[in-house]
């Protein structure tokens, strides 16, 4: 009789878990696209408007950065890559230490003429507390832009614990 109830029990939460944690139909046909992530493709390309992304804190939120994205020239029909993207923005350092800094790393994905998909690391410092550094850079043949915002001690480059620890948000994908 406890086996029975306590199978039964186990059975009704499996049931509920699945209910809620499970998309309906209609969400799994239909994805929402964040308004700070930007796929190829979503609009005219010759009008593309910059699309707004953040603010996005690194942990702790020691720092916080956030700007906007332009993606011109997009050719699909040839090579899936955008034929550059300007990146704009701020990046603040939110700690009172002088020896710790804001980063705002960015991972550009570009193409290269043998079709190849490497990457680059551009990293923006901010190492004043309250005054934000703002920035601008654009990037050609770029396939994919990921960001990563990072609260660190000074140093010339970001830690490896920056780089590769934590997930990279998707600011712009080519498709």
């Amino acid at each position: 009789m406890i086996a029975t109830r306590l199978l039964t029990g186990l059975a009704l939460a499996a049931a509920a878990l699945s209910a809620v944690s499970l998309p309906s139909a209609a969400q799994a046909v239909t994805p929402a696209t964040p308004a700070a992530f930007v796929v190829a493709g979503d609009a005219d390309s010759a009008a593309a408007p910059a699309v707004i992304w953040g603010p996005r804190y690194s942990p702790g939120r020691g720092a916080k950065a956030s700007g906007s994205l332009r993606a011109t020239g997009e050719d699909h029909a040839d090579i899936p890559a955008a034929e550059t993207v300007r990146i704009s923005g701020r990046v603040q350092d939110l700690t009172r230490a002088s020896a710790t800094c804001g980063l705002a790393v960015f991972r550009i994905t570009y193409r290269t003429s043998d079709g190849n998909l490497p990457f680059t690391h551009r990293t923006v410092r901010d190492c004043s507390y309250g005054t934000p550094k703002p920035f601008t850079f654009d990037h050609r043949n770029v396939y994919q832009v990921e960001l990563k915002v990072c609260s660190e001690a000074r140093a010339a480059q970001p830690s490896l614990n920056c780089l590769y620890s934590g997930t990279w948000k998707t600011l712009y994908l080519s498709r």
